[in-house]
């Protein structure tokens, strides 16, 4: 099958099928990180993920991993961590910083390359894209970052510096995204540390007709607000 290259004069996508099954995803290359593409990728169900100093890859992998927030696994352990409130976390207040150090504190190298960054700021700040901060005191040791499409949210990447850390970002993150309407995550690819929290795999056929179902459904008004986030312990599985 073609790998397509993008035209950087406009922001269409091939159809999803047309994607490579191996590599396992890969639709197309090149075009730019500007927030109308982004936009459109994700509206289609497809992601940027390239190493710096390659071109721009675009990604729609079959299968898909999500997680229903009834899904979420809180284990014991880190269910009676949160009992002890060990953490402050917010929302939106520290865009830049939570994708800074998403970058920096991966030991196996990074995709989030200064580009990436740049364009997920700007993102954040025409308010498609948001970010929980985990903070100690007034260190910030902890989150994760994403794209809001509706009912549906995209996660990007995550980060901890203390244990526990990015995984109260995400108890928090979906405990208010629920109360705001929220339906369900996309954590794009499947691995130990999504499967560990509940994720599971769907075809792409299923992820899309979720995400067309979501992506124009309202949430609260107060959803992506900068604010402080309770982390409430859940029930446990």
């Amino acid at each position: 099958m073609q790998l397509f290259q993008l035209s950087p004069n406009t922001t269409f996508f091939p159809p999803v099928e047309k994607a490579l099954a191996d590599p396992n995803g890969l639709l197309a290359f090149g075009g730019d990180l500007s927030p109308d593409r982004l936009l459109a990728a994700y509206r289609g169900g497809i992601f940027p993920w390239y190493s710096p100093g390659d071109p721009i890859l675009w990604w729609s992998p079959d299968p898909r991993a999500v997680l229903q927030p009834e899904a979420l696994h809180i284990s014991r352990s880190l269910h009676k961590f949160m009992r002890k409130q060990p953490f402050h976390i917010t929302l939106n207040c520290a865009f830049a910083a939570v994708t800074q150090a998403c970058a920096h504190t991966r030991q196996e190298g990074t995709w989030i390359s200064p580009e990436m960054i740049t364009a997920y700021c700007a993102l954040h700040e025409q308010g498609h894209a948001h970010s929980i901060e985990v903070w100690h005191n007034d260190e910030l040791v902890g989150g994760l970052y994403g794209i809001a499409q509706g009912k549906l949210f995209c996660g990007e990447s995550m980060f901890s510096t203390r244990d526990n850390a990015s995984k109260c970002a995400l108890v928090a993150l979906i405990t208010h995204f629920v109360r705001c309407g929220g339906q369900m995550l996309d954590c794009q690819v499947l691995n130990a540390h999504t499967a560990s929290l509940g994720a599971t795999e769907v075809s792409r056929a299923a992820y899309l007709t979720t995400l067309r179902a979501l992506q124009d459904a309202p949430v609260a008004a107060f959803c992506w607000q900068p604010q402080v986030l309770p982390l409430s312990p859940m029930r446990e599985r």
